[in-house]
């Protein structure tokens, strides 16, 4: 069954008001939508299917949004888009049709990007799932190899909307721009992935590796709606987690030899 229907027979019997509903109401139709009863995003409970279809909207919607931030949608990353469709998502040729739909819709509709962060915090409290949208707005962001001044002003001040900590701008920019290494600027991205600083006790600093690691863990994240096929970048983000940890931990070591 595909997520579409899947959404919509487990329950999936109301249609939330501002950006996701419109965007859901433009996509399912009229005459889905109106059958269906509106309630307040605060008061709505979202089921596994349900929780998975929201995502696909927000997603796509707000991928459309970061994609014309600079004023056009360019080729690189509309092909990455595509990719994302065929090799992460792996919809076949009807859900591409409703992903393609979704994208196309919010390209013009009244909302921002804002407003779809916004609303997506309320619905969804699940961090890993926030920051994983967040992930891949920087990964549209720099999709033609740069990060314009718009993009930038964007991925600084959606943190709050998402619910997400400032910092993780900083980590996401520094894993775009430089991957890997044990530099300063490598390490203080390592922190802010992980959320701590150089403070942080060794104790501490494994506690919070545990917690990352623990709420990106492959059923965690499918019984908050993630779709299974998507579970890849649950993966590259558990490795982040891994590497941050390490290259810690390690630059820890190091310190202490030469300090002995």
């Amino acid at each position: 069954m595909s997520w579409l229907g899947a959404g919509i027979g487990a329950g999936f019997g109301f249609m939330f008001g501002g950006p996701i509903g419109a965007a859901l109401g433009a996509w399912v139709g009229s005459s889905f939508g109106s059958g269906l009863r509106r309630l307040g995003g605060a008061k709505a409970v979202l089921n596994r299917d349900g929780a998975q279809t929201i995502f696909i909207v927000t997603l796509f919607s707000m991928l459309a949004k970061m994609a014309k931030a600079d004023g056009l949608v360019s080729k690189a990353e509309v092909q990455l888009i595509e990719e994302f469709i065929q090799n992460n998502l792996r919809l076949g040729g009807e859900e591409r049709k409703h992903a393609i739909r979704i994208f196309e819709n919010a390209k013009t509709d009244k909302y921002s990007i804002y407003d779809y962060a916004r609303q997506y915090r309320v619905l969804v409290h699940n961090q890993a799932m926030r920051e994983m949208v967040y992930r891949l707005l920087f990964a549209v962001a720099y999709a033609d190899g740069e990060l314009h001044a718009t993009e930038e002003e964007i991925l600084r001040r959606i943190t709050v909307d998402l619910g997400l900590h400032e910092s993780l701008f900083t980590a996401m920019q520094n894993e775009f721009e430089r991957r890997g290494g044990n530099s300063v600027s490598d390490l203080k991205q390592h922190y802010a992935v992980l959320g701590c600083s150089p403070e942080t006790s060794d104790r501490d600093l494994k506690l919070a590796y545990r917690r990352k690691a623990a709420e990106y863990h492959p059923d965690k994240i499918a019984a908050k709606g993630l779709p299974e096929e998507f579970m890849r970048h649950a993966e590259d983000q558990m490795k982040s987690i891994t590497v941050a940890y390490d290259a810690i931990v390690e630059a820890r070591k190091d310190k202490a030899k030469v300090v002995t």
